[in-house]
């Protein structure tokens, strides 16, 4: 262990840091806009499996309005698109690696897509970063999906039916009433995605992404050592999650006090 680690190699990562602080910029960037749009595609998919979209609905009927008794044309009936399309999104992505998925985004779709190419923030490559969150988001959008699937159901039916009887239509109802609700149920567990996130993003280095592990890298490549430089890694995606998952932790622990005294 002591060829492994040695203290004097920490010295040679001295001159490296400011690419370690670049990279935790990138990191936090690419979580944030990663659960921004798992979060919207989350909203669109677990609204698409909960629909009640049913085309071809009036082959399952005779003439005379009643359900048909053949087996086949009852299941044409039930069939919802909509829902099968987001079942099989969520199903394919939570069964695939990120890093097939990523690089299928990357070099699949944006080496089709030409993305302009620039630096912002000084240091981050737009042509990189992008497909970058684009991968990670739809990653997240499908766990995310049965994480606002569940708060959604969690949510008494009777409020959606009162919504109705007042003349709200479906859209307003799940806007005003049953969103609001769920979210609140499902915040610490969105949250939680966050950390999750902040540590799925170093795979992001494979295509060019200066995060993290993309710094690691650099100095790796400069002074030949590696250990050193993963221990520093090591120590910052610590203090990255670690605070906020405790953070998480005592927001729930408000919540639930709040939800408790309301219910007193």
């Amino acid at each position: 262990m002591g060829d492994l680690i040695k203290l004097e190699n920490f010295s040679k990562i001295g001159p490296f840091m400011k690419l370690f602080w670049q990279g935790t910029a990138v990191t936090v960037l690419l979580s944030l806009f990663t659960v921004a749009i798992g979060f919207i595609l989350a909203i669109v998919l677990a609204t698409m499996r909960l629909s009640e979209f049913r085309p071809f609905a009036f082959v399952g009927m005779t003439k005379e309005g009643k359900l048909t008794d053949n087996p086949t044309l009852r299941a044409i009936a039930k069939f919802n698109p909509l829902s099968f399309l987001a079942t099989a999104y969520v199903e394919i992505l939570r069964s695939t690696p990120v890093i097939v998925q990523i690089f299928i985004i990357y070099y699949g779709v944006f080496g089709v897509i030409s993305l302009p190419k620039f630096t912002f923030l000084g240091f981050v490559k737009f042509e990189r970063f992008f497909p970058g969150i684009v991968a990670l988001g739809m990653n997240s959008g499908a766990y995310l999906c049965e994480i606002m699937r569940s708060g959604i159901q969690s949510i008494d039916r009777g409020q959606t039916e009162a919504a109705r009887s007042l003349g709200l239509s479906s859209f307003q109802t799940l806007r005003f009433i049953i969103l609001p609700q769920a979210i609140k149920n499902i915040l610490p567990a969105i949250a939680n995605e966050f950390v999750v996130i902040i540590k799925e993003s170093a795979i992001t280095y494979t295509i060019g992404v200066q995060d993290i592990m993309s710094a690691v890298n650099s100095v790796k490549s400069a002074t030949f050592t590696i250990m050193e430089p993963l221990l520093v890694a090591t120590a910052i995606y610590f203090c990255l999650c670690f605070p906020t998952s405790k953070l998480i932790a005592y927001i729930e622990r408000r919540m639930s006090r709040g939800d408790r005294r309301h219910n007193d």
